[in-house]
């Protein structure tokens, strides 16, 4: 069965952090680029950051840049969202997906074949 699992979500104040982490099975994890969107209250699903197979190529919203920090470890089929100093915006259900391939970190959703089921992070005033 393929699965990605998303974890890691929870209720945060205004500056705190929070890890994400989304771990793959039963399916190829290697050899392709991973991303973060989120979707907040009344809004459209958003790309939040990307990043290619190898890990030495990243990319990111510029609402998070220099706040979030996306990593993998292909060892563990994981992919990983360090968030920091969290502000109200950020809240949001965070969903990890696998790209249809490792050419370039793309932002369109429908770059993306295969989602988890999302986790949410709260960040409180």
């Amino acid at each position: 069965q393929v699965q990605l699992v998303e974890s890691g979500g929870g209720l945060v104040q205004t500056g705190g952090s929070l890890r994400l982490s989304c771990a793959a099975s039963g399916l190829t994890f290697r050899r392709y680029a991973m991303g973060w969107f989120r979707q907040g209250p009344g809004k459209e699903r958003e790309f939040v950051a990307g990043i290619r197979w190898g890990g030495g190529s990243t990319y990111y919203a510029g609402a998070v840049k220099g706040r979030f920090t996306i990593s993998r470890d292909n060892a563990r089929s994981t992919v990983y969202l360090q968030m920091n100093s969290l502000k109200p915006e950020d809240t949001a259900v965070y969903y990890c997906a696998r790209d249809r391939g490792d050419a370039n970190i793309r932002f369109n959703q429908d770059d993306y074949n295969c989602w988890g089921q999302g986790t949410q992070v709260t960040v409180s005033h």
